[in-house]
């Protein structure tokens, strides 16, 4: 084997491996956004490139914009949109098919204002689509090959890369657009049980809205926010199973009739345990009328031993209680109820996430529910 067939079999050696661990990369997430940018920071390394940006197609105007983008200026490059047809990645878009252009600055189709915004010299360049049978998402151009031209090598390797990206990108557009789906619907279905008690419309989707809150200052991952959604919408599904003798009693309740309320949540346990993708969601749901000093239902856990879903849950569950009518009692004030929780702190409420809570209404973080929605 003569050297230089033995350096062509390493450079290829070498790309395939580049191409499998990109494929495996952006394949090992559902989050678009991760996706996104994992494909232009290990492109650039496949082709001995010097910077990779990731074009999508908005399907409202048909315009590119620029998603990704590797390099020190690919910052800037967040507010450039390319119109319908324009530069070499408009023509790509449109035209389909990869394409190598060896001089950059003697094309027609080049944009030039891109360089003089971003500041960046663009030499030469790969510009391939990122396409699946069904949709055209976006390019993928390759900038500046760091060692002599590009070849039809790096073009086959580029565009590899680009179907590799359009199939994650999807898979990862389904995933999403399934997630938000079924969160719409579990939702619905909690709404709809509200509908049985006319004192608390609204109530599944600001405990939903405030337990987000609380977490978003957690640092939690988007994981553990997604099944902290759906515990918070999911809280009070075992009401489901409380007579509405009970559920809509114009009063406060009477000890046995209490006792039949607090076994709403291990009826929602009873609900969901049957359905595996819900496990996550099961403490939430049970635990999240249990008390920080023990004294709370149904198994009277306390402090840590009970999970923080239920524990974020408690403050918001209760927070919107106070805030919203009831037949007995009308709602407090804000200030009053912020009160409240600061008072049973520690006794029925987790500390901090009261704090948390009390800090991000001050920060106007939290603006009073409109009852009448």
């Amino acid at each position: 084997m003569t050297p230089l067939s033995q350096k062509t079999d390493s450079l290829t050696i070498t790309s395939l491996r580049s191409l499998m661990e990109l494929a495996s990369l952006v394949n090992s997430s559902l989050d678009p956004a991760e996706v996104r940018r994992l494909a232009v920071e290990a492109v650039p390394r496949c082709v001995g490139a010097d910077a990779a940006s990731l074009l999508l197609l908005d399907g409202a105007t048909g315009e590119l914009y620029f998603e990704a983008a590797s390099g020190e200026k690919g910052r800037h490059l967040k507010e450039v949109r390319l119109k319908p047809g324009e530069g070499i990645a408009g023509w790509v878009a449109r035209k389909g098919g990869a394409v190598i252009v060896d001089d950059v600055k003697h094309d027609p189709r080049f944009a030039s204002d891109i360089d003089r915004f971003t500041g960046y010299d663009t030499r030469n360049m790969i510009v391939a689509p990122v396409a699946t049978k069904e949709k055209v998402w976006g390019v993928l151009q390759v900038l500046n090959k760091v060692t002599g031209d590009f070849n039809a090598h790096d073009l086959e390797l580029v565009q590899a890369l680009a179907d590799q990206v359009a199939i994650a990108i999807e898979n990862a557009s389904m995933y999403q657009e399934m997630r938000l789906t079924f969160l719409g619907v579990t939702t619905a279905l909690a709404e709809a049980l509200e509908l049985r008690d006319p004192y608390t419309g609204g109530h599944t989707r600001r405990v939903h809205e405030y337990s987000v809150l609380i977490a978003s200052h957690l640092g939690l991952s988007e994981e553990e926010m997604d099944v902290l959604r759906l515990a918070a919408i999911m809280h009070d599904i075992g009401k489901i199973g409380v007579s509405d003798q009970v559920l809509r009693k114009p009063g406060r309740l009477n000890q046995d009739e209490f006792n039949e309320m607090c076994r709403h949540p291990e009826a929602g346990v009873d609900i969901i345990e049957h359905l595996p993708q819900l496990s996550r969601v099961v403490p939430g749901v049970l635990y999240h009328h249990e008390q920080y000093d023990g004294s709370g239902y149904p198994h009277r856990r306390q402090s840590k031993e009970i999970p923080l879903h239920a524990r974020i849950i408690a403050v918001a569950d209760a927070f919107d209680a106070m805030t919203s009518d009831r037949p007995y009692r009308k709602a407090l004030a804000f200030e009053a109820a912020f009160a409240e929780l600061q008072r049973c702190s520690g006794q029925q409420f987790d500390p901090r996430l009261v704090s948390i809570f009390q800090q991000a209404w001050q920060n106007g973080e939290i603006h009073a529910p409109n009852k009448e929605e």
